[in-house]
């Protein structure tokens, strides 16, 4: 492709509306323009990195014997309303009507149109397992689109879908889409970690993650420092301290002391209560209120420690919980906001696991500008469930090893599902077994959001300069720069160096715009193409071309005769060390 030819309208500012990198590069580097709010136009350059994402997923899954179909966007109320998600789902799905006044939604997910297609048309053990995925264009209503194609309203996505005969064949299916992920995101060459996930509003047992590592993701992972454990935040679990290093009473002593109201005046702060009454955060209870499906439930946490609001919601089996407002609160419960505290709580009452071990603990005395001292779990409250519920911190030990924890920022572009038979059950999915006995099947659920991936990759690979695109995703993998536009042999070499390049296989971006040098430098640092090679009074005077490396910013000179050749040896010697590593973060 010549630029000069070419639909790609860079800019040097940063636009106002942008506010992560990623989002920021794909609309200065020429990829995207925005529609409206959430919805996005991929111009050519971003269209072919698009298409990069595609096709290795696209190979990965079929070598994994996963068969591409195609859904419609567009799928009818009653396929949900069987599924029991047509309420549940939430105002994310777009519901409209046709002219016939029929219910409607736009796609956010498959599970229910797959789910009819195999009821269909799969009868016997004989015709199972099956994998049927797509890649296609997805909307969600998000409440506040932001960061570009990170979290868009419409976004493209490739959802696969497994059916098994057993629990234990769905577990290999399971571990198959596990082992292509892996493959997909290393050829994609990426940094990324699998995590230990919340199935949220898809359902099912169990799920994972695939993350990519950057400092601007929105999710936060928990990783052991010495074993292969890790987790999204909100799945990972918090064990209880050996017996040695709890937190001892304050007075020092073993003794249950009695419970005692004492004035608090003003001090609603668990800091405040803390200095005031000479204790320790830890010994302090900390009593949350949260609305769970819009009911008030108090939730109890360590004074030092926070509510991990996903693994509540999962306690308490509800769909939504968020925590109430301070007007709303005293609406609600009459309970006066700072001093609230379990003992003779009037609504219902949950506990972390952590509470259950403390002693002659402080906690509000329900009662403004007043605490309770000598606070005891199991004698003076008894919560109605007692679970893991709080965020978990880096001074905690790892679950499985007991290891060190580190804590950091991922993006979240994979998630894979071990469904069961939520779905299959509901929409009575069943085939014939051996016996001729009627069996439910068993589904796995495998998303990945490609458009997703590719702003992850610009925010794990850039600088100051512009994006630095991983090779096997880049829209094109070598540019050259002419820098003797009014040269006409310049000009010569630089085309047969282009059509020398295409000819080896290599896509290859000709810049034969008639600009000054810094400005094809600077786009060309931009648009983030992996090799860059310039032909100009190095040419003109020693018959060698300037080759620079875009991730390390490395120079060489190449003689003209060699350099297609010996880029075209780099480009496949770097494709090939990317595939053959497959398999070596397998588990």
């Amino acid at each position: 492709m010549r630029y000069s030819q070419m639909l790609l309208p860079t800019a040097k500012e940063v636009p106002a509306e942008a506010e992560v990198i990623s989002h920021q590069l794909l609309l200065r580097a020429g990829c995207i323009r925005k529609l409206t709010s959430g919805l996005y136009t991929y111009l050519p350059l971003g269209l072919a990195v698009l298409k990069k994402v595609e096709a290795i997923v696209r190979e990965e899954m079929n070598r994994f014997g996963a068969q591409e179909l195609l859904m419609p966007m567009v799928q009818p109320a009653d396929l949900w309303e069987e599924s029991g998600r047509w309420l549940k789902y939430g105002p994310e799905l777009l519901r409209f009507q046709d002219r016939h006044n029929r219910d409607y939604c736009l796609g956010p997910t498959h599970e229910e149109v797959i789910t009819d297609i195999a009821r269909r048309e799969f009868h016997s053990y004989r015709q199972l397992p099956v994998n049927l995925y797509q890649i296609q264009t997805k909307f969600r209503d998000e409440i506040r689109p932001r960061f570009g194609l990170m979290r868009g309203r419409e976004f493209v996505m490739k959802d696969a879908y497994s059916f098994d005969v057993s629990d234990e064949a769905a577990n290999q299916s399971y571990q198959n889409m596990h082992n292509a992920y892996t493959h997909i995101f290393q050829r994609c060459g990426l940094e990324f970690r699998a995590v230990e996930a919340d199935s949220g509003s898809i359902g099912g047992s169990f799920s994972h993650e695939f993350m990519v590592l950057a400092d601007t993701g929105e999710d936060t992972l928990v990783i052991c420092q010495e074993c292969e454990y890790a987790a999204n935040v909100e799945k990972a679990k918090v064990v209880l301290a050996a017996a040695s290093e709890k937190i001892a009473p304050t007075d020092l002593h073993d003794d249950l002391h009695d419970c005692v109201k004492v004035e608090t005046p003003g001090m609603k702060k668990v800091e405040r209560v803390a200095d005031f009454l000479k204790v320790s955060p830890q010994q302090i209870i900390k009593t949350m209120i949260y609305l769970a499906d819009d009911e008030p439930v108090a939730v109890l946490v360590r004074g030092d420690r926070e509510v991990q609001p996903v693994k509540l919601k999962n306690l308490l089996h509800v769909n939504e919980v968020e925590l109430a407002e301070d007007d709303t609160v005293w609406k609600r419960t009459k309970l006066p906001v700072g001093y609230i505290g379990p003992v003779g709580i009037p609504i219902k009452l949950v506990a972390d696991q952590e509470i259950m071990t403390m002693t002659n603990a402080v906690a509000g005395a329900n009662e403004k500008g007043h605490h309770l001292t000598g606070v005891h779990p199991g004698r003076d409250f008894t919560p109605v469930a007692v679970g893991d519920l709080r965020q978990i911190a880096e001074q905690d030990r790892c679950p499985v090893c007991q290891g060190a924890l580190e804590l950091t920022e991922g993006i979240e572009v994979g998630h894979i599902f071990k469904l069961g038979t939520n779905y299959s059950e509901a929409m009575h999915a069943v085939y014939q077994d051996k016996e001729g006995k009627e069996q439910t099947m068993v589904m796995g659920c495998y998303g990945i959001g490609v458009s997703r991936v590719v702003a992850a990759a610009i925010e794990q690979n850039h600088d100051k300069n512009g994006i630095i695109f991983p090779l096997p995703l880049a829209p094109f993998q070598v540019i050259i720069l002419n820098l003797g536009m009014k040269n006409k042999e310049t000009c010569a070499a630089a085309e047969k160096l282009y059509q020398d390049l295409q000819a080896a296989g290599v896509e290859v971006l000709l810049d034969d715009r008639d600009e000054r040098p810094g400005s094809k430098f600077k786009d060309a640092d931009l648009i983030g193409i992996p090799y860059r090679v310039t032909v100009g009074k190095t040419w003109e005077k020693e018959g060698k071309v300037e080759l620079r490396t875009r991730h390390d910013g490395a120079t060489t000179l190449l003689a003209y005769e060699q350099a297609s050749s010996t880029l075209a040896a780099m480009i496949r010697d770097e494709l090939q060390a990317l595939n053959s590593s497959n398999g070596q973060k397998e588990e």
